[in-house]
C-alpha cells in the first residue's frame, strides 16, 4: 500500500502510458486502486512549514508493469523465487523558496530514472533497494538517490487491511546539497548561515497504513508517516533555524478497486 506523495501530472502521464500500450486482446489485465486523496505533509524536506496538496492515488499493476504513488513507473524486467528486477521512473519535487526559506534557491521538480531490486515471496510482504539519479533539474541540482526498505500487511478483522514500512533514504553530495545547502549568496539573503550538505543517508521514514472496505469495490486508505532526519540533513542550517529533524504526514485516499480492465 503505497503513500500518497507523487506529483499528479507524472501520475496521469504514467497512467495514460499504461493504457496506451494495452489493449483488449492482452492477455494480462490491469487490476489495483485508482483514486483521488488529501495529503497534509512538509512543504520541502526541511520541514520549514506545511501545506495540504490533493492528488491522484494509485496502486496499479499490469502483468510486469506496476504504477503507484511511492514507487512510481517500474518493470520487473528479471523475476524468479520471489525475486524480481528492473528500471523505474519517478517523480522527486522540487521547492520554492518562499515564507521562511525566502533568499534561497528554488529547486525544480525532476524527474527520477534508476533501477530496483526486491524480493517478495509472498503478496503481503517485500524487502527492497533502489538507485536512482535525478533528471532534469535547473543547473547544479540533483544527483544520486538511493533507498531501501521494508514493508509488512496484515488483516486487522471486517476486511481492514493494515501496511507498516520503514525506508531509509540516501543522497550522494550533490543531491544533498540541492535542498539542504546554503550558499554564501543565499545565506547574505536569507539570513540563514552558510552550509555545505554532504552526502550519505538523509532520513528514516515509518509509515503505518491501513485500508478500509466501502462496499461495491470502493476503499478507504490511510496513511501516517513519521519521518526523522540524520546526518548532513539533520546538521542543514535550514533544518537547525527554520524546519525540524522530525516531520510527519497524514493522508487520506478514497479509491476503487479493480479486478481487471
Amino acid at each position: 500500500m503505497p503513500t500518497f506523495g507523487l506529483n499528479r501530472c507524472f501520475l496521469l502521464t504514467s497512467f495514460a502510458c499504461i493504457f496506451g500500450f494495452s489493449s483488449p486482446g492482452q492477455a494480462e489485465p490491469i487490476v489495483g486502486d485508482l483514486g483521488m486523496a488529501l495529503s497534509y505533509g512538509p512543504h520541502d524536506p526541511s520541514g520549514s512549514s506545511y501545506e495540504v496538496r490533493p492528488l491522484p492515488y494509485m496502486d496499479l499493476t499490469w502483468g510486469d508493469l506496476g504504477l503507484s504513488s511511492d514507487d512510481g513507473l517500474s518493470w520487473k524486467a528479471l523475476k524468479g523465487g520471489g525475486w524480481s528486477a528492473g528500471p523505474f521512473l519517478n517523480y522527486v519535487p522540487g521547492r520554492n523558496a518562499n515564507g521562511l526559506l525566502r533568499g534561497l534557491r528554488d529547486v525544480s521538480d525532476m524527474g527520477e530514472a534508476g533501477g530496483f531490486v526486491q524480493y517478495s515471496p509472498d503478496d503481503f510482504w517485500r524487502v527492497y533497494a533502489q538507485m536512482g539519479h535525478a533528471l532534469g533539474g535547473s543547473d547544479g541540482q540533483g544527483g544520486v538517490l538511493g533507498r531501501i526498505g521494508g514493508e509488512l500487511g496484515y488483516p486487522l478483522g471486517l476486511g481492514i487491511i493494515g501496511d507498516t514500512s520503514v525506508t531509509a533514504n540516501y543522497a550522494d553530495g550533490r543531491q544533498a546539497q540541492t535542498f539542504y545547502g546554503v550558499s554564501a549568496q543565499e545565506a547574505q539573503a536569507s539570513g540563514i548561515r552558510q552550509y555545505d550538505a554532504s552526502g550519505g543517508l538523509q532520513n528514516v521514514t515509518l509509515t503505518q497504513s491501513a485500508q478500509f472496505p466501502l462496499g461495491r469495490g470502493w476503499l478507504l486508505l490511510t496513511s501516517a508517516s513519521w519521518t526523522h532526519l540524520v546526518g548532513s540533513a539533520a546538521g542543514s542550517s535550514i533544518v537547525k533555524q527554520r524546519g525540524n529533524d522530525n516531520q510527519g504526514e497524514v493522508s487520506i485516499a478514497v479509491a476503487y478497486h479493480f479486478n481487471g480492465l
